[in-house]
C-alpha cells in the first residue's frame, strides 16, 4: 500500500514494514540513474544503522534491495501533526527527547539534512528520526549549524506559536550534550545574519 510520494521516492506500507523506492529519473542517463539511486539508497542505510549504533531513535533498518530500503514501520504521529496540541509540560518533554536525538546524532558525527517536524515520529512516548535521504557523515561545525538552522526554520514556519519556547528547549540540551556546542551555535547565528543580508539584497 503506498502511504507516500515525493519528488524523490514511492513510500509503501507492507506489514510492519517500510519500504521506500527511489523514483526513477527520466532526464539522467539510465545507467548513471541506475548507479546513483542504488549508492544513496546504501548512503541512508548506512546513516540510519551508524544512527542506531548510536542510541539515536531511527527505525531499524532491514535490507537493502537495488535502490529500495526496507525498514520498520513506526506506526506513530508525526511531530509536526501534534506539537501545537500538546500541554506545555508534553510539549517541553517531547522537545527535550528532539535535542537527545540530535545530540547523539551530531556526537556520532551524523548530519540529518531535513530536520523538519515532518521527519520525526512521536510512538509511544519516543521520539524518531526519520527519512536520511539528505543525510551526511559529517563532523564539520557549519554542517551541524546548517542542520540547526534548518530545524529552527521549520519550527517558525510551521509551529508558529510554540516555536520559541521548543527551539529554546532544544538548545539548551543541545549545549548540555555536545562537546563542540558553542562553535556549533556561534556558527548557527553567522548562518542567521548571512540569511537576512540575502533578503535584504534581494
Amino acid at each position: 500500500m503506498i502511504i507516500g510520494r515525493g519528488a524523490e521516492a514511492v513510500l509503501k506500507k507492507e506489514g510492519d514494514k517500510l519500504l521506500k523506492d527511489r523514483i526513477k529519473k527520466s532526464y539522467r542517463i539510465p545507467e548513471l540513474d541506475n548507479k546513483l539511486r542504488k549508492e544513496r539508497t546504501r548512503k541512508e542505510m548506512n546513516l540510519m544503522l551508524a544512527a542506531r549504533r548510536n542510541r539515536v531513535n531511527v527505525p531499524s533498518v532491514f535490507e537493502v534491495k537495488d535502490s529500495i530500503l526496507e525498514t520498520e514501520f513506526i506506526d506513530g504521529k508525526t511531530v509536526r501533526d501534534i506539537l501545537e496540541k500538546l500541554g506545555s509540560k508534553e510539549l517541553k518533554d517531547v522537545c527535550e527527547k528532539i535535542a537527545v536525538n540530535i545530540a547523539k546524532m551530531h556526537t556520532a558525527g551524523i548530519v540529518h539534512g531535513d530536520l523538519t517536524t515532518s521527519n520525526m515520529i512521536l510512538y509511544k512516548n519516543e521520539v524518531y528520526l526519520i527519512d536520511f535521504g539528505l543525510g551526511n557523515f559529517s563532523n564539520k561545525i557549519e554542517d551541524k549549524a546548517v542542520d540547526l538552522h534548518l530545524l529552527k526554520e521549520a519550527l517558525v514556519s510551521k509551529h508558529n506559536k510554540v516555536w520559541e519556547i521548543c527551539f529554546n528547549t532544544i538548545i539548551d540540551i543541545y549545549k548540555k550534550q555536545v562537546k563542540d556546542s558553542e562553535q556549533v551555535i556561534k556558527r548557527l547565528e553567522q548562518i542567521e545574519k548571512r540569511g537576512r543580508y540575502t533578503k535584504k539584497g534581494e
